[in-house]
């Protein structure tokens, strides 16, 4: 059940992408064939709206086929008052941003339904103390509570991290042991740790790990507003991050995941409640409209590259070159989805 629930996440945000690129077509002027949710064969079709829409075979995405405008034929055009080739740089443009800009603006409304619910955060409550660290060496213990640093109030463990790491010198620790309240000094140290992307570096800690105790965030109006603000824009800091430090070999091509890895982990997410389904389907979503904008001519990215030249040299790209270019683009993006899926196979086996 959890595995038909991660395929029908995954179709929902494919579905959102391509309704943000319909939405805006239509609102340009331009006639739209077909919606498609996958590609290969059509299992399920329907007209409505002048449009054809259809679910195919193959759930690795999806198309929205505007007159004029197909990749698998990209010398293929139409110059009717309603097709997309007549349209100007800005317009194709603005319709080539709608279907990222759709996935971002959905994982913002998924963030602001989870902060209605209260999300669960790690509470500030020490778990394993290390040997010998800082935290040993002033006492620190298991089960402590850290209710503020240097006067500042602790809510999180993400807060307390945070501090810790930009700390300046001594610190003065507020914990709660049992029913007392006591102060601690001690100093940071850098550490060498591991990243969320698997690098290797050095950052100031002071040795203790958490008991995993949670719990829920209350949120004023403001505050969920907020909430969603920020989780949006740290999951887009965060993918663009890694989507860059992987084109620069600075992660092993190994960390890449594919839909196989997508649909495993959407699933593990069903089974640990729909809080996690949510925060799952919202990164990605959002991962849906980063990968989107990459320079690559099959992706949005790589059109919008096309549109920006026209609008900028005031010359339309030679046909020749932006069929090399597509095709080039098929080649590497066929390629990712390969690595992708060697990846997972490899993660199953072993």
């Amino acid at each position: 059940m959890s595995w038909l629930v991660s395929l029908l996440v995954l179709s929902a945000l494919i579905f959102f992408h391509e309704l943000g690129h319909y939405a805006a077509a239509r609102l340009m002027g331009v006639y739209v064939e077909v919606f498609s949710i996958g590609f290969g064969k059509r299992l399920f079709t329907f007209r409505a709206w002048s449009t054809e829409w259809s679910i195919s075979a193959i759930p690795l995405g999806g198309y929205v086929r505007m007159k004029g405008q197909d990749d698998s034929d990209p010398g293929k055009k139409s110059f009717d008052a309603d097709s997309y080739n007549v349209k100007t740089p800005t317009q194709k443009i603005f319709i080539l941003l709608a279907g990222p800009a759709a996935n971002f603006i959905l994982a913002f409304v998924l963030y602001f339904v989870i902060a209605l619910g209260g999300p669960n955060i790690l509470s500030p409550v020490i778990g394993d103390v290390v040997k010998d660290s800082p935290a040993f060496i002033a006492g620190l213990e298991s089960k402590d509570t850290i209710r503020s640093i240097n006067g500042v109030a602790i809510a999180t463990w993400k807060e307390m991290a945070e501090i810790i790491s930009e700390a300046e010198g001594s610190l003065s620790i507020e914990i709660q042991r049992g029913g007392f309240i006591e102060f601690k000094i001690l100093t940071p140290k850098f550490t060498e740790t591991i990243n969320m992307y698997g690098e290797t570096i050095q950052r100031k800690m002071i040795g203790i790990g958490s008991a995993g105790v949670s719990h829920k965030l209350e949120l004023t109006p403001l505050e969920t507003l907020s909430y969603a603000s920020q989780q949006t824009v740290f999951a887009s800091t965060l993918i663009f991050t890694g989507v860059k430090k992987l084109l620069l070999g600075e992660v092993p091509a190994k960390e890449l995941g594919g839909v196989i890895s997508i649909v495993k982990l959407t699933s593990d997410a069903t089974d640990a409640g729909w809080m996690s389904v949510l925060f799952f389907a919202a990164l990605i979503s959002v991962n849906l409209g980063v990968l989107n904008l990459l320079p690559i001519p099959a992706l949005d990215g790589g059109h919008i590259m096309f549109n920006l030249y026209e609008l900028i040299s005031r010359r339309i790209p030679s046909e020749a070159v932006i069929i090399k270019l597509t095709i080039a683009g098929w080649v590497v993006l066929f390629s990712l989805m390969g690595l992708g899926l060697y990846n997972d196979i490899n993660r199953l086996i072993g």
